[in-house]
This record gives C-alpha cells, structure tokens and sequence, in this order.
C-alpha cells in the first residue's frame, strides 16, 4: 500500500484551530439523533463539556481488584461526585441502587481473564439489554495492533449499529497490551480509526508528547483512562494536561478508588476537569479535605 511504502509521516494537526460543530456542543456529534444527543448529554455536563467517569468494571477480566473487593463498599460513596458509572451489567444490577440518576455507560464487551490473551473479545450484551438497562452508553475495547484486531474492530462496528439503532452512542476504548509502544503515532492511529469506523466518542490513554495532536485529529471527543495508579500529585497533573490539550474529560478508576481518600480524590479531579483548577491547587483541595 502507499501509505506503508514511503509514505511522509503526518505534521498538519492545527492544533491551534477548534473543530466546529453545528448543533450541539460536543466535538463532531451536530448531526446525531436525539436520542443520542440527549443520552450524551447526560455523559457529557452541558455547561463545561466534560465528563468526569468513575471506572469501576475491571473485575470483567480482572476479578475482585485491589479497591474493588467490595464495590459496595469503596464504590457507593463516590457516586454523588462523578458525572457517570462505567459498570458491567452484573455489578449494576446486584449492586447499584435503581434509584441513581447518574447516567451508565455499560461495558459491553468481555470474554477473556487475565490467564488468556486479552485481545480476543466478543460483544457480551445484548443491545436489548442495554436498552432496558436504560444504558447511556455502551463502552467496546478495540486492540489496535493486538492479536485479534480484525475481531475487535468488527466487534465495535456492530456495537455502533446496534447503538445507532436503539439510539445509544458507543465508546471505543483503545487498548494497549505490553508489546505495543504507548506513542503518539499509535493512538492517532488507534483513536482516529475508531472514529472513522462510527465510535461516538474514545477512551485513550494520555501521553505527554504530542498528545494535542490525538485530540486535534481525531473528530469526536476523547476521554482519558487513568491508567496504572499514581500518586496522587501525578494523577491530577496528567488531569489538568490532558484537559488543557483538548481531551474532553476522564474515565479514571484506580487512581481515584486506589487512593488514600477516594472521596477527597474524585472531587480533586473534577474541580480540574470542570472548574478549571491547576492540578497543585487540586492537590491541596484532596488535601485540605481529608486525604493525608
């Protein structure tokens, strides 16, 4: 292929230059239906456009984690502080009260443990389910580069025709096994081909080279994973500069449920990433508020 062959590595990203968006105020979601528009405006806070999301569904593939031995537990209390619950269907249904009005955004894929190789997923909800579950959106790992990146990439598709269908937008979650190197070029790849293939808005991981040109060029909004747990000065760092260079909030659960004081942590976080706050002044509120 020419592209493989020779081919000039990529350098207009106009950084500087904001996408525009007709209709409504998330990055390349104007022309979406209603039904969409409205479920991501439940994920997404109309005033700052951003979302802070509470990750919580490791236990699919990694079972009862560190912090998530007791979702009851660790997870309950933090609810009122985040703007959505990444969950599986089993811990929404046995543990969170139907009472909440935090929107969900349902993990819908799944299939190996952490004995097996991870990339070879399947769709593991039905999207009637979804439906009933009265979903918000439906979360897909794509393994760009891995093993079965044919699989997860048509797994993703079919969960965006689903999605479209019952009018439930669909995020894509890049992720990265140890063999592939976390570099900006990948997730410009990774993230700009779940774009292209229907996803409604990203899941990534933040780098601290070039990470504006991820956001620049990928037409739909990007979230930050918060990745391996941090202490808490770093993870508030890596909040305020992915947000600074365009992401459009975080779905962090390990360096929120992982830290001395969850509660404290959560509201750090999103005083970064909805009121604009530094990440030192950020740490002093964590700290001021209990999480030394």
């Amino acid at each position: 292929m020419a592209d493989l062959d020779g081919a000039e590595d990529t350098k207009e990203y106009h950084v500087d230059v904001p996408q525009k968006t007709e209709g409504f105020y998330l990055k390349g979601c104007g022309n979406l239906d209603w039904g969409m528009k409205n479920r991501l405006g439940r994920v997404f806070n109309p005033v700052s456009g951003k979302t802070v999301m509470l990750a919580f569904d490791h236990g699919y593939f990694q079972g009862p984690t560190t912090g998530l031995e007791r979702v009851d537990v660790s997870i309950l209390p933090l609810e009122p502080y985040c703007d959505t619950l990444m969950v599986t269907r089993g811990i929404l249904r046995s543990i969170i009260p139907p009472g909440t009005q935090k929107p969900i955004a349902l993990r819908a894929s799944g299939g190996p443990s952490i004995l097996k190789e991870l990339s070879n997923e399947q769709i593991a909800v039905d999207i009637d389910d979804a439906v009933r579950l009265n979903a918000s959106a439906l979360a897909v790992q794509v393994f760009i580069g891995g093993e079965y990146e044919t699989q997860s990439v048509i797994n993703m598709t079919r969960l965006v025709d689903a999605g479209i269908r019952a009018g439930i937008p669909v995020m894509a979650v890049t992720a990265v096994g140890k063999e592939l190197a976390r570099t900006p070029r990948y997730f410009r790849l990774a993230t700009r081909m779940c774009a292209e293939l229907g996803a409604h808005f990203i899941k990534t991981y933040y780098v601290e080279k070039e990470f504006e040109t991820i956001t620049s060029c990928c037409p739909v909004p990007i979230v930050i994973a918060g990745g391996k747990k941090l202490p808490e000065p770093d993870a508030l760092k890596m909040c305020y500069n992915a947000i600074q260079q365009g992401a459009a909030g975080v779905d962090m659960g390990r360096n929120i449920f992982q830290a001395p004081n969850p509660v404290a942590m959560i509201q750090a976080v999103r005083a970064v990433v909805h009121g604009g706050e530094t990440a030192e002044k950020a740490y002093q509120m964590y700290k001021d508020l209990g999480g030394t």
